[in-house]
């Protein structure tokens, strides 16, 4: 079985010979053939390519015949790639093949065109085909989409090392935009389309594919580039803008931009500073650019040589600016720009890097319900490390890791290249996971840079379960990860258990304390009813004891007020009458004839019946008493010498 390093040699040189970017791919067709590396290519291009023949097998596969003479066209172009093999893999030799043919589907604004070529044409001929395709000049053309960059008509296609199918597209900056019959009818269709800028970096030489609204603006469009080449919008000088641009709030339907796609070149303009500075320095290699407007101070960005070039070789290309500002007042304004440089340098597909501190990250990843809870990821950049930009751009974003961090991690990052940064890092290491980690971190040298930590937090005290270095493959990586996931998933598993009965308990006892609650209330509330019966009742009772207390006074003031009852043989004349009352009860009493009436209806109001509730009623004939007039003598009233009256409350 191969080694690491082996296999990272097969790897590399399985993907130059077979054009296949996509590193899982390449891998799982390489464990497929036990990592033999002449099976794996004849797997994949037997007849195309031609058949390997492995010295140590001593077992030729046949392939295709192949006739030098009769193909003078590929026959200047085989040794050339024999001899290129032969340089990769030294004990593998190739079988003379029939040439390779290329599709390309071709995009040129509203077209597409299909065009199938051997390798060994060139880039040139593709233009031909489509000048009379297109009805466009060849020399006006620019082919894009190319893989390994911008290329020129004599490029021939084999040296590109092309997988079979592609993708180009043509970009005519010389030609007038097309007529209406090809662009949106009004400008309010225009302002509905989609343009794509093709946006070169000038001194990186790198292009930004950009899709923006035709309603967005031109400053819009110069913020994103901003964003992502970190050239403030005062310092960017364009090239490609239309002569109609001439205000950046025009929006691009306005601007006479090309639709669907146009090119435009950014750079940063050249300022006194600068210039003075680089006179200065003519005999250095390292350059100083420095931008400065009033008060206003930007990084400078330093030129030299890429450390970070994959295997190992010398660039001359555009130092990039720092990761993160070195001695940072917030963690979250350092991750905010760690973030936008590291889109910049590997593209938009990588990790969703946490902003904030690192306490913060602890707190999204941990303290939640146990069904939300993470792993947390940290990862450690360093520039210096020769790893560095194989890790980020072939292991950190490769889409299957993306994936698999942002639905089960928190992941955080910290720039260690500055050494104040590294010490900051290592107290907060200090801090939060013990001095032993924080001396592994401290004696890891910078060529075992990148670092992943994996961390899982416990109910005590936070756990380092992992700590990837950078010189590890995706599917390495993918298995430690999963590892680490496994040991997590049981934790949480023990964690949703223990919080599921916690929260039953606490259910339980809510549940116990909301029913003596109501139960309270349910007492207070027929006590407090209680208390007001009580309370009515005894108004009640106060008020009918008042009311008697006065019915009685007056009536014992009524039987002291009246008159005393003559006997029988009082020589005056003498009215007897016999009242009976609503009870059947009667009683009798004697009165003087001259007597006034209401002397008796103070004698039935002494007995108990005042005149305002009860109405005195007479038999021969029957009439109401009350309502004759209580000043008139018996005598008048003809209540003489005896009447029988009977008492009937009023209604």
């Amino acid at each position: 079985m191969a080694s690491n390093m082996d296999r990272e040699m097969i790897l590399a040189d399985f993907q130059a010979c077979t054009g296949i970017e996509n590193i899982d791919e390449a891998i799982t067709l390489l464990e497929q053939n036990n990592w033999d590396l002449v099976a794996a290519i004849n797997g994949v291009i037997p007849q195309e390519n031609g058949i390997l023949q492995s010295e140590y097998s001593g077992e030729t596969l046949q392939g295709p015949a192949y006739d030098p003479s009769s193909h003078p066209s590929s026959s200047s172009s085989t040794p050339s790639s024999s001899s290129a093999f032969r340089h990769v893999v030294p004990s593998r030799q190739i079988v003379e093949r029939q040439p390779r043919m290329l599709d390309f589907r071709v995009e040129y604004r509203d077209r597409n065109v299909d065009v199938v070529l051997e390798d060994s044409s060139t880039v040139g001929e593709i233009k031909h085909i489509l000048e009379n395709e297109l009805q466009i000049s060849a020399s006006k053309m620019l082919l894009k989409g190319w893989k390994s960059g911008d290329v020129d008509d004599g490029t021939v296609l084999k040296t590109l090392h092309l997988p079979k199918n592609n993708s180009l597209y043509v970009l005519t900056p010389d030609l007038p935009p097309p007529s209406s019959s090809s662009m949106p009818g009004t400008l309010q269709e225009s302002l509905n389309q989609n343009f794509m800028l093709i946006v070169t970096h000038r001194e990186v030489q790198r292009e930004y594919n950009l899709n923006f609204s035709g309603s967005s603006s031109i400053q819009e469009v110069k913020r994103n580039v901003y964003d992502l080449t970190s050239i403030p919008v005062r310092h960017q000088l364009w090239e490609g803008w239309p002569a109609s641009a001439t205000d950046d709030s025009m929006t691009l339907a306005a601007s006479g931009i090309s639709y669907p796609c146009h090119r435009l070149t950014v750079g940063r303009r050249s300022s006194p500073a600068q210039t003075r500075e680089q006179s200065e320095q003519q005999c250095t290699d390292v350059h100083m650019v420095s931008d400065s407007d009033g008060d206003d101070f930007e990084d400078a960005t330093e030129f030299g040589v890429d450390d970070g070039e994959m295997f190992g070789m010398a660039s001359s290309a555009l130092r990039k600016s720092p990761m993160m500002p070195e001695n940072a007042e917030n963690e979250g304004d350092a991750l905010l720009q760690f973030t936008a440089e590291f889109s910049s340098r590997y593209g938009d597909c990588h990790p969703v890097f946490f902003i904030g501190s690192l306490e913060a990250a602890f707190q999204e990843a941990f303290y939640g319900k146990a069904r939300d809870r993470k792993l947390l990821a940290v990862y450690l950049h360093h520039d210096e490390s020769v790893l560095t930009n194989v890790f980020c751009s072939q292991m950190l974003c490769a889409e299957s890791i993306v994936s698999y961090l942002s639905q089960n991690f928190i992941t955080w990052a910290w720039d260690m290249t500055k050494e104040a940064n590294r010490a900051r890092f290592l107290t907060m290491c200090t801090r939060h996971f013990g001095s032993v980690v924080a001396q592994t971190i401290r004696t890891q040298k910078t060529d075992q840079f990148p670092l992943f930590l994996i961390i899982m937090g416990k109910r005590s005290s936070n756990e380092v379960l992992n700590v990837i270095q950078g010189n590890t493959t995706v599917d390495e990586l993918m298995m430690r990860l999963m590892a680490a996931m496994e040991i997590f998933s049981a934790q949480q598993q023990e964690d949703i258990k223990d919080e599921d009965e916690r929260e039953a308990r606490e259910n339980v006892k809510r549940e116990q304390d909301e029913a003596y609650r109501i139960s309270l209330e349910a007492d207070r509330a027929k006590r407090e009813a209680q208390e007001r019966e009580i309370a009515e009742q005894f108004r009640l009772e106060q008020i009918k004891k008042e009311q008697e207390e006065e019915r009685e006074a007056i009536r014992l003031s009524l039987e002291q007020s009246l008159p005393p009852e003559p006997k029988e043989e009082n020589t005056e004349s003498v009215s007897k009458l016999r009242i009976r009352t609503p009870s059947g009860e009667f009683f009798e009493r004697r009165f003087l004839a001259n007597s006034k009436l209401q002397v008796v209806f103070d004698f039935v109001a002494s007995k108990g019946y005042p005149w305002e509730e009860f109405k005195l009623l007479g038999t021969f004939p029957r009439r109401d008493v009350t309502h004759l007039d209580p000043n008139k003598s018996l005598l008048e009233l003809k209540l003489y010498p005896q009447e029988t009256l009977f008492l009937e409350a009023k209604e």
